[in-house]
């Protein structure tokens, strides 16, 4: 499973009218989006090629390696997500693009651990789960604020019980980690679109705009990944 959501970005926050800030925020939703897509296919790219590179793969996960891919990523986000608001665009971009690509290394192991078939399949079954979920949380008229504290406490009952299941190796126990892992996600990919949409304030300038949309982008990237990867535990076929 990938890594926690991040904690709202403390850039300016506000709301607008008008046909413009329709336009605008339209624009800068699908720049979100953009980002999201560009970086999910950079960490499968990474994934595809560390796991068809036996010489790379077996370097990484046949060492200590293997635990500096699996952790960095962690670090990564929690940096950028509490540092972005200090960082030029650039930065924020760079550094970006270089979690996506640590996620591929570690989450290359499963290209060998599911066939193509079944990856491409929950893939699929993924991405139309999260576009209606997001969907709806773009288009709701309904304040998702209180959800929050029920995602928060959720995911953390997750994070926990993937812990404990580190060391009981419970197979109903993964069962019922997965079914509640998706619903949570589920419901953060509904909030945090809400939350993006509202961080729009017409009046930013390119450069916080752009950070604006990064920050949104590793939201919806983190509910992506991890609805997918636990899906995949759900639904996938191991090829053992």
């Amino acid at each position: 499973m990938a890594n926690l959501n991040p904690r709202p970005m403390t850039l300016r926050t506000g709301s607008a009218t008008g046909a413009a800030v329709d336009e605008g925020l339209r624009a800068y939703m699908l720049r979100v989006y953009n980002y999201m897509a560009t970086g999910m296919a950079v960490t499968g790219l990474v994934a595809w090629l560390v796991a068809n590179t036996p010489a790379v793969y077996n370097t990484i996960f046949g060492s200590g390696l293997m635990w500096l891919f699996i952790l960095a990523p962690i670090g990564v986000v929690f940096f950028l997500s509490a540092r972005i608001h200090k960082m030029s665009f650039g930065a924020a971009q760079a550094t970006y693009w270089f979690y996506a690509a640590l996620n591929g290394v570690a989450l290359s192991t499963l290209f060998l651990a599911y066939t193509g078939s079944d990856l491409a399949r929950v893939f699929f079954i993924t991405a139309a789960a999260f576009g209606g979920l997001s969907l709806y949380g773009y288009t709701t008229k309904r304040d998702l604020t209180g959800w929050g504290s029920f995602l928060v406490m959720g995911l953390i009952g997750v994070i926990i019980a993937m812990v404990v299941n580190i060391f009981v190796a419970s197979t109903m126990l993964q069962f019922v980690i997965s079914m509640v892992g998706v619903l949570v996600f589920a419901g953060l990919t509904a909030y945090d679109t809400q939350k993006i949409k509202e961080m729009y304030v017409e009046s930013d300038g390119t450069a916080v705009m752009g950070k604006k949309a990064i920050f949104g982008a590793l939201k919806l990237y983190l509910d992506f990944l991890n609805m997918f990867v636990l899906l995949l535990h759900l639904f996938g076929g191991s090829r053992e």
